[in-house]
């Protein structure tokens, strides 16, 4: 609509020009990386999930004693865990760019503070595991948007 203010400039392709680094086009084919990335992501979390759900014990120390309160947190744990897998290998499998950034970056943020935790908490031998799967899910957020995740054209799409 002429004069609107959602009326930007026409670039040479005939579309709107919005100023921002060029990502990928909606429907071009995902990169193999990537795939591996979230496929790999997903698996650890689901596996994660089910071991707390089976057998919490693994998640504490030998000498720790499992009650209720760990059964419950392991199911939030489980909870928390298999719908981040899920919603991942649903973006993916959907090829909604917008959705699995979102999710990249999501499950980024929560590897990153899981490392902060596993390193107040003395657990010196998953957090560098932890750490690096969240390293890898900000890479690939930051190559799916074309943008560094503190910047904001990362987390937002002009409607």
């Amino acid at each position: 609509m002429p004069g609107s203010k959602y009326e930007g400039s026409k670039d040479q392709s005939g579309g709107v020009a919005t100023g921002t680094r060029p990502s990928a086009s909606a429907g071009a084919a995902l990169p193999w990386w990537l795939y591996s990335i979230v496929m790999l992501g997903a698996v650890l979390m689901a596996m994660g999930a089910v071991v707390a759900l089976v057998h919490p014990s693994l998640l504490v120390s030998p000498h720790d004693q499992i009650n209720g309160a760990v059964h419950i947190y392991a199911g939030y744990l489980a909870a928390r865990n298999l719908a981040l897998a899920f919603m991942l290998l649903a973006a993916l499998g959907l090829r909604a760019r917008g959705m699995l950034n979102t999710m990249l970056l999501l499950t980024a943020c929560v590897q990153l503070l899981d490392t902060l935790i596993d390193c107040a908490e003395g657990r010196w031998a998953v957090a560098p595991g932890v750490l690096l799967l969240g390293i890898f899910f900000l890479v690939a957020a930051a190559r799916l948007s074309g943008h560094a995740f503190w910047r904001i054209e990362a987390w937002k799409q002009p409607l």
